[in-house]
């Protein structure tokens, strides 16, 4: 992730004092970020995100994407309509019928939801358990 803040700053053509300034954290975070002493946090993380358009978020925390990011080739659960009813299809009952498992699938235990966890814009988050 450092490689990566450091191409957004010669991006920009920002120095370490600018982009402190830009995203409203100290300068000696910037320099111990750059340096490897400290790694970013969460809230680093989203106000880098909030600050510049361009990047993409997924890009920023794994290096995968394109940066500046494409707005044609992402997906993002954020830039759907709320509104929007998910597709379905018709199931018929035989889909269900445990005389016809297949045997890749009978041996699998089933998934189970344990945690969901929110993150806001404002970096802040709620975690749900089960």
């Amino acid at each position: 992730m450092i490689d990566r803040l450091k191409f957004i700053l010669d991006h920009y053509n920002l120095t370490s004092t600018n982009f402190a300034e830009k995203i409203d954290v100290p300068k000696s975070s910037i320099s111990h970020l750059l340096s490897g002493r400290n790694k970013p946090s969460l809230d680093f993380i989203m106000k880098v995100d909030k600050a510049f358009d361009e990047v993409d978020l997924v890009w920023l925390l794994y290096g995968k994407g394109s940066f500046p990011k494409n707005n044609d080739d992402s997906i993002s659960l954020f830039n759907q309509e709320l509104n929007k009813k998910p597709k379905t299809e018709a199931i018929s009952k035989n889909n269900f019928d445990n005389s016809e498992k297949s045997d890749n699938f009978s041996t699998l235990p089933p998934k189970i939801l344990t945690k969901v966890i929110l993150l806001y814009s404002d970096g802040t988050f709620d975690v749900f358990d089960k």
